[in-house]
């Protein structure tokens, strides 16, 4: 008689000491789970040879190498080495007809390769919950097998890296010790029970106060009294107990979870991009293995380059994956070239994202993606309902928000709503997690945790190993197929995404809308970490754009030319590589960084090339022979609308250059009135060439303050450097309140919780230092730029010099930065305060604006003390605003009416030297009358960040030259042209995107003088969505456009060759 009702903790921990791994292993189910085991030779025989360095060498290179004997203890190492095993396998005769299992731990990570060349399966060795070291020789051994040979390719590294601690800098010379080499044949009653007692076990602790709970518990304890060491009718006896406890079935009532096994393989983290090349095949080949023995089973994995990757590396296993995807158990998901940041790419490289991943899905899976996947980045921007529906998905993941540290979001399953009123279905997993190990308490968590379930009582849940890849294990489907309709659970099935939310768009009712962005209120300090990738980003996003501006109206006139489409398309897929969401965040490693500089270099200098390619077909019979000979200079004007500006152009000579810039001796001239996508040519023989610019003054007052003046505004800066006054003199309005200064930077302590490269935390705003200037003097007094350096210490180990200019023609004030930084646990910001009231700040997403709280009313208000913005952030009352202009900064807080920018941070880990070094930057203020809707803040961003491209040239034979505008746009101002490129598909198509950008309606007309014979409506895809009807007067080509609020719009027009 048993008395477990009364001492029911006893007997838990009776039944937890049955099933644990430890002290009793030699009584408890783990005494019985194998039959059989042979070790060392003849059995097993291993020979090895290792990579020089950190290569990682090929098969076929790997084989043809010479081999030495190693033996079980041999340490691999070091850090990121490479080492290749070859065993040879003798199946002992007293395991004939039985399935064999190789079990192979090098304590890091392998992949199992056949002695023909194909990759089998991966391996993670060391333990823990990542722990998979087991591989089939064969399912059922012969009388007399002949010696097999295997190769395993070991990378030393674990499952994440190489790191002291989860995120800690990689250890350079770690070593992994190959601690198994055994051919083992397991007890399949003995594992079927250890995977019983695991339920029952879990019942019982997570149901204690359910009859169920009492129920798992007594089974569990009747199944150890009926349990004997070596005695196999007890274990098939225990079997039954169990089966009779499983049988009870659920009603049709309970809540159901869609079951989907994934790995989340970061493609870039705690380890390199070469490195995710290789778990990549490491854990699809593993879920390949999977899907022969569980043909219920489904795994869906996202990355169209990992795909690619894949593809190019491994094509018999990509081959073997277009065949599971064709049986539906190996799902392509997601949609996007990686999964992505969404706060730092612009727009434009989030329809980037989407337009390869899509196009790489139909081209090799037949399909694209309805659902949208991205369970693990770091916010989501407003304007991303909106891409997802143009980009011809539906359907949202995440799960991050889960992690939120100030207030939990209140929805699961919901529409969301963007800028522009577009909505997708959106499920966040209750389980909050997308690596679940398939546990009891999860599925309880997948009910108690859903904050939707009224309206739709089903979930998704997403298990197996992750970010460093893996996914599933066989233990987890094990557990899936015993709990799938059991009394006291939700139901759970292996389920497609689709099927989910198909099924939830039929039956839930009442869901709610969330409108805007989804705010991630953690990990704000991966709009500042690793500034110079973001710097990158932002410069090559914006190199890209000219060029194929440029290229495709080369094409249009220049005999010759060609479309750069396929180098186009290579380095597009580059650069929506690094904004995977550990890397262009700031959150990885620094060898994550060495390659994506590299990465980067690689886009710039062919950015670089293609635009001289264009600019050469295009001028090459004005182009000067050298810019000492030229005597004017030529200007491109790839904004859409007219603009003129103080253009330095180094090198250039001549009597109509009334300036030279102190700081490098460059040039300066006045580019006036440069048609939008269009150009001019300034002449420099005379000094008729700037006659449109009112000179700009630079004086010191009596208080010793320099004064920068030109006819719009008068600036004041203190002999500590800070703006002290900023005064409109068309609306005789100061901008600085009396007693306070703007530009005024501050060196605040940076010390988070935990997650050092990607937390600001609140309390980062209470302590800081605010930083004085020196050696502030007047560099540049005019005509056309006026400037006063300063110089800022900042420690005893950083400085910070800077050039604070106003041109002639703008009432612009730029601020040009050169740090040398090297500081610990630190944030440089630069503070702004203005004599303007407002409850709300305007901040610059993609494709459009944000607007939030400048107070902390709410706990929803005050976690947003650290936003991400793009070009621009704007404070604006009615009347009159200002707006901070920056060429690669992306982290902002207002608070009242101080404004502040984030420049520079110092975390130490994963990167211990993130950010250290020299860093150069931009920012400005633009002052102006209105508020920000009725301004040019939009406009002046872009022509901040967009220069005109400058050519030197012959200003005799280019006076009556002009191929240009080839695109207008005209009506409301509030459209932006964003993106001339040819189309995918066909170059004699040009696609120009264009997008509302202040949240109103308006209606534009698009003009061209290409030859276009057709103009249609399509989506990101660039698929036909409904024809425009195309106005043809004289030589130009026009369609009437009408925008809604925040509306992305993508033309594409057949051009007549």
């Amino acid at each position: 008689m048993s008395y477990l009702q009364k001492h029911p903790s006893i007997t838990r921990d009776r039944v937890a000491k049955f099933l644990a791994d430890g002290q009793w292993k030699d009584v408890n189910i783990h005494a019985s789970l194998y039959e059989a085991r042979a070790s060392g030779s003849p059995a097993i025989e291993l020979e090895m040879w290792s990579a020089p360095g950190q290569d990682r060498p090929t098969f076929e290179h790997a084989v043809k190498q010479e081999f030495a004997p190693i033996q079980v203890g041999h340490m691999f190492g070091p850090s990121w080495s490479t080492h290749w095993v070859r065993m040879k396998v003798q199946i002992p005769a007293e395991m004939e007809g039985k399935h064999v299992r190789l079990l192979f731990d090098p304590s890091c990570e392998a992949l199992v390769w056949s002695d023909r060349g194909e990759p089998l399966q991966g391996i993670t060795g060391d333990g823990g919950d990542n722990y998979h070291v087991d591989y089939t020789v064969t399912k059922k051994a012969k009388r007399d097998e002949h010696v097999r040979v295997l190769y395993l390719e070991v990378g030393c590294n674990g499952m994440f890296g190489n790191g002291g601690g989860l995120i800690g800098p990689p250890q350079e010379d770690r070593k992994f010790r190959l601690s198994t080499a055994d051919l083992v044949v397991y007890n399949d009653n003995a594992w079927a029970l250890y995977y019983d007692m695991e339920i029952l076990a879990a019942m019982a602790k997570n149901l204690q106060d359910s009859p169920r709970g009492w129920q798992a518990l007594v089974a569990a304890n009747d199944i150890i009294n009926e349990f004997s060491v070596g005695d196999q009718k007890s274990i098939k006896s225990a079997l039954n107990i169990s089966a009779k406890f499983f049988a009870a079935q659920g009603g049709q009532g309970n809540h159901q979870v869609y079951a989907i096994g994934n790995c989340h393989i970061d493609t870039a983290w705690l380890w390199p991009y070469d490195e995710t090349k290789r778990k990549i095949a490491r854990s699809w080949s593993t879920q390949l293995d999977y899907m022969e023995r569980y043909p219920e089973y489904r795994f869906a994995a996202s990355q169209a380059q990992q795909f690619e990757w894949l593809r190019t590396l491994y094509p018999s296993l990509f081959k073997r994956i277009q065949e599971k995807a064709k049986t539906g158990q190996f799902i392509p998901i997601g949609g996007t070239w990686i999964e992505m940041d969404c706060n730092i790419p612009s727009g434009e490289s989030l329809a980037r994202q989407f337009l390869l991943g899509q196009r790489f899905y139909k081209q090799h899976f037949g399909q694209t993606c309805d659902v949208f996947w991205l369970p693990d980045t770091f916010g989501y921007s407003s304007q991303l309902p909106q891409i997802v529906r143009l980009a011809g998905a539906k359907y949202f993941f995440t799960q991050k928000l889960s992690w939120n540290n100030i207030n939990k979001f209140p929805h699961t399953t919901f529409q969301w709503a963007g800028l522009d009123g577009s909505s997708v279905l959106t499920h966040m997993a209750p389980a909050n997690t997308y690596t679940a190990q398939v546990t009891v308490s999860d599925l309880i968590n997948s009910v108690k945790q859903h904050k939707d379930v009224a309206y739709s009582n089903e979930s998704l849940y997403l298990y197996g190993n992750g970010d460093g890849g893996g996914g599933p294990l066989e233990a987890m489907i094990e557990r899936l197929d015993r709990i799938k309709d059991v009394d006291g659970l939700p139901r759970i099935k292996h389920a497609h995404p689709n099927e989910f939310y198909e099924h939830v768009e039929k039956t839930a009712r009442d869901l709610v809308t969330w409108k805007g962005e989804l705010y991630f209120e953690l990990h704000r300090g991966t709009y500042t970490s690793q500034a110079r990738t973001k710097q990158y980003n932002r410069q090559a996003e914006l190199l890209l754009r000219d060029v194929e501006m440029l290229s495709v109206v080369a094409q249009s006139v220049a005999h010759g030319f060609a479309y750069p489409a396929a180098e186009l398309d290579r380095v597009w897929k580059l650069v929506c590589l690094n904004q995977f969401h550990d890397v262009i965040p700031g959150s990885s490693i620094e060898m994550v960084y060495r390659d994506s500089d590299k990465i980067y270099e690689d886009v710039v200098n062919s950015g670089k090339a293609l635009m001289e390619s264009a600019m050469t077909s295009l001028f090459s019979h004005v182009a000067a022979e050298s810019v000492s000979k030229a005597t004017g200079v030529l200007f491109v004007n790839t904004t859409a609308w007219p603009r003129s500006d103080v253009v330095a152009v180094p090198g250039l000579q001549g009597p109509g250059v009334q300036q030279i810039r102190e700081r490098d001796n460059a040039a300066l001239v006045v580019a006036a009135t440069v048609p939008g996508c269009g150009m001019s040519v300034a002449d420099v023989t005379n000094g008729s060439a700037d006659i449109e610019a009112v000179p700009v003054t630079a004086f010191k007052d009596s208080k010793g303050n320099v004064v920068l003046e030109n006819i719009f505004v008068t600036a004041k800066i203190s002999p500590r450097g800070h703006l002290v006054s900023l005064w409109d003199r068309r609306e005789e309005r100061e901008l600085v309140p009396k007693g306070c200064a703007a530009n005024v930077f501050r060196l605040h302590d940076d010390v988070p919780l935990f997650w050092d490269a990607w937390d600001i935390e609140i309390y980062n705003q209470e302590k800081y230092t605010e930083l004085e200037g020196t050696n502030v003097r007047i560099v540049d007094e005019g005509p056309l730029l006026a400037s006063v350096f300063v110089e800022v210490a900042i420690s005893e180990n950083s400085v910070l010099r800077q050039w604070i200019s106003l041109g002639a023609t703008t009432p612009r004030l730029d601020f040009d930065c050169s740090v040398d930084w090297h500081e610990n646990r630190k944030c440089l910001k630069v503070a702004f305060a203005w004599d303007i009231y407002s409850d709300v700040a305007t901040y610059e997403t993609q494709f459009g604006i944000v607007q939030r709280p400048t107070h902390r009313n709410t706990t929803w208000d005050m976690a947003k003390f650290e936003v991400c913005g793009h070009k621009f952030a704007d404070l604006s009352e009615h009347g009159y605003g200002v707006a901070l202009l920056n060429d690669c900064k992306y982290g902002f807080s207002t608070l009242g009416n101080v404004m502040s920018m984030s420049l520079l941070r110092a975390p130490k880990a994963p990167d211990a030297n993130c950010d250290m070094g020299h860093h150069s930057f931009r920012y400005a203020i633009y002052p102006h009358k209105g508020a920000f809707g009725e301004a040019s803040v939009v406009r002046e961003a872009y022509q901040f960040n967009v220069p005109l491209v400058q050519l030197p040239v012959d200003a005799t034979s280019s006076a009556d030259f002009s191929i240009m505008p080839f695109f207008t746009l005209s009506g409301d101002s509030s459209v932006v042209l964003d993106t001339v490129k040819a189309a995918e598909d066909n170059s004699s198509q040009v696609v120009v995107r264009m997008y509302e950008a202040y949240g109103g309606h308006a209606r534009v007309k698009l003009s061209t003088k290409l030859r276009v014979t057709r103009a249609q409506l399509t989506n990101i895809l660039e698929e036909h969505v409904e024809d425009a009807k195309l106005v043809v007067l004289g030589s130009k080509r026009s369609v009437d456009l009408a925008f809604k609020p925040f509306e992305v719009k993508t033309v594409k027009f057949q051009v007549k060759a």
